[in-house]
């Protein structure tokens, strides 16, 4: 039943105590935490101002309550970025230690930066505000002006990234066409390779994409990462890969992000896309690479001074968050059977492999996408991603659930049914 229609149907108490009670968990969460760092010693020596001990222990909790409350009424399944940081995350960044990070004095982003290196078995690792950000530092670090970049003709890097190596670095994508999996093929990388000749463009570097997200975030398999380095080293090109949902790779391939990380020269990650964390990528490689990306970084306006503010989430988002990727893997197969259970929709359930769910009306009338998703929208207020005239994009990460799973595959059910 819509819930604008004035009837208040069994669907919306449900979906209404369930989000009041949510609220009020992490109104107690809020307070009990606050409760245990306000300490005696706390209370009788250090701040016995009476005004900063009621904001301390009352006053951020009921914020933190409001905000709840006005944010979680919508189900949000456009994106694993629509995340909004975890109580823990707020609570760090709100304790950070910081510094200046231009003279690499912030403390909070130097241990970030040596997690991440760590993690993914490099040199070395730059904080960055974005994965644009992080692949165009990349780009720039590798290949210089009037050189070639091979890239998958629908990968990120070339479709998404507002031409970006061109516009600022002069260098050339070569687009080349990708199967299922994301996956480019090797003759016709070898074919792109022009002979040393002063006509021709030289090429320098190989962009990888995994997860592949325009094929529904295929992992790419270490396989074919093998093919590419020994392709790499054999003609002395550089490789690249935008790992902006490494994690998601690395959870369904039950492989080591070391282990993906290896094939390549230098790697980028999000912290945004599936691990909660409010803003920031990271870019790893070796010394010499990390010391050339700090460089570019600079030119692209992108050093930031007290920033270890936003690195504290990205550490709580390494350490925790990345541990429980498969279970957003798992809710995106319990969302494909529900999809496929619906009458007027096409989907490719073998495609699914990590959190990216792309499907289809199968339907010849007046539906289309963007008339679904405004039912969806204003009937059930759930939000999902139009991808084509009669296509949809979904992604399962942390704030979505088995529950409003259910709740998407019955609104669904609704609007097919052509209900007014």
């Amino acid at each position: 039943m819509p819930i604008n229609s004035g009837v208040i149907s069994d669907y919306e108490i449900s979906n209404n105590i369930t989000l009041n009670r949510y609220a009020c968990i992490v109104f107690w969460l809020t307070l009990r935490e606050r409760c245990r760092e306000l300490s005696l010693n706390r209370l009788l020596g250090g701040d016995k101002n009476p005004e900063s001990i009621l904001s301390w222990l009352i006053v951020l909790p009921i914020k933190m309550f409001l905000h709840k409350l006005s944010i979680v009424d919508a189900i949000d399944f456009r994106s694993d970025t629509v995340t909004w940081p975890t109580i823990e995350m707020r609570e760090a960044m709100m304790k950070a230690r910081v510094g200046d990070d231009v003279y690499g004095e912030d403390p909070t982003v130097n241990e970030l930066e040596k997690l991440a290196a760590e993690k993914l078995g490099k040199e070395n690792a730059l904080f960055v505000a974005s994965g644009t950000m992080g692949n165009l530092t990349a780009v720039l670090s590798h290949a210089g002006r009037g050189e070639l970049a091979i890239v998958g003709t629908d990968g990120h890097i070339f479709t998404s990234e507002a031409g970006g190596m061109a516009a600022v670095g002069g260098i050339i994508p070569h687009p080349l066409p990708t199967d299922y999996e994301g996956k480019m093929s090797l003759a016709e990388i070898e074919a792109a390779l022009m002979p040393e000749d002063p006509h021709y463009a030289r090429a320098r570097l190989i962009l990888l994409e995994n997860t592949y997200g325009a094929r529904s975030g295929a992992p790419q398999p270490l396989s074919y990462l093998a093919s590419i380095r020994t392709l790499a080293d054999k003609n002395r090109l550089r490789v690249h890969l935008d790992g902006a949902r490494l994690f998601n790779a690395s959870a369904a391939l039950n492989v080591g992000v070391d282990q993906i990380a290896g094939y390549v020269d230098s790697v980028s990650f999000c912290l945004s896309k599936g691990l909660c964390a409010p803003v920031g990528s990271l870019l790893c490689g070796s010394e010499e690479f990390i010391g050339e990306a700090r460089r570019m970084r600079k030119i692209l306006g992108g050093a930031m001074r007290q920033a270890g503010i936003m690195a504290a989430a990205g550490i709580i988002a390494l350490k925790e968050m990345t541990e429980r990727i498969s279970e957003d893997h798992a809710n995106a197969r319990l969302l494909t059977t529900g999809l496929a259970s619906l009458s007027g929709i096409r989907i490719d359930s073998e495609a699914v492999k990590t959190n990216i769910i792309f499907f289809e009306l199968d339907r010849d009338d007046y539906m289309t996408a963007q008339y679904v998703v405004d039912r969806l929208k204003t009937d059930f207020n759930i939000l999902v991603g139009v991808a084509g005239e009669r296509r949809f994009r979904t992604l399962t990460h942390y704030w979505v659930g088995p529950s409003e799973i259910q709740q998407l595959i019955e609104a669904l059910k609704y609007v097919l049914a052509g209900k007014a």
